[in-house]
């Protein structure tokens, strides 16, 4: 009689998350992203991707539902910043809307915190340091920025941030990476296959890596 074999565990997952386009804008480079780095294994990790509406609220919201049905270990956003050079990895969080331009639903908040009667701001949880490193090292332009502007990519990280406080997700760390345009969208850019592998790199980094390092990459304006 064969006997069967228990189901082998499933990794642990890593949440990636891009945004559609906005701004008029026919495509969102953290968009591919989301589509080439889904499924794939990092560090004994499987990543979930999925692209989040450049929405207010509901971007939260649908965040809100991936982490509950994935129970992630960790949790990467990542969203465009056109006219930036490098990948930039987000440094704080802050509990701000104030947008310049509509978001895909037309609505434009202005100076409205993020969730009423919390923090002015959180810092990222991921080792950002330590991914500036990896990132340089393989030769691929990257920074430390220090404001994650107030659209919906910082909605998105602050609303994250905010998640991840609970005591319930001890343990899973968070943060949000900005990408810059691809080549057809203008100027500075970078190419969308070394944006992947940028983002390969810096999850691979904050998945292998407990305690940040400390590296000079701050800003004097």
């Amino acid at each position: 009689m064969t006997r069967a074999h228990p189901p082998s565990p499933r990794p642990p997952v890593v949440l990636f998350t891009g945004f559609e386009p906005f701004g008029g804008e026919a495509a969102n480079p953290s968009a591919l992203a989301a589509q080439a780095l889904d499924g794939q294994l990092i560090a004994g990790h499987r990543v979930v991707a999925a692209v989040l509406p450049t929405v207010f609220g509901a971007s939260l919201a649908r965040l809100d539902d991936l982490i509950r049905l994935h129970q992630p270990a960790l949790v990467l956003c990542c969203g465009q910043a056109g006219g930036r050079a490098a990948i930039s990895l987000e440094r704080v969080a802050i509990n701000v809307d104030d947008a310049r331009i509509p978001d895909n639903a037309g609505a434009q908040p202005v100076d409205r915190p993020v969730v009423a009667g919390a923090p002015a701001a959180y810092f990222s949880s991921l080792p950002i340091k330590a991914m500036l490193q990896a990132l340089q090292r393989a030769g691929l332009p990257a920074e430390v920025s220090q404001t994650a502007g107030t659209f919906v990519c910082n909605h998105v990280f602050y609303g994250l941030m905010h998640r991840l406080a609970e005591p319930g997700f001890a343990g899973v760390r968070g943060g949000l990476v900005h990408i810059p345009w691809l080549p057809a969208q203008g100027s500075p850019c970078l190419p969308l296959e070394a944006t992947i592998e940028g983002l390969r790199i810096a999850i691979a980094c904050a998945l292998a890596t407990e305690a940040d390092i400390r590296l000079a990459a701050g800003a004097l304006d």
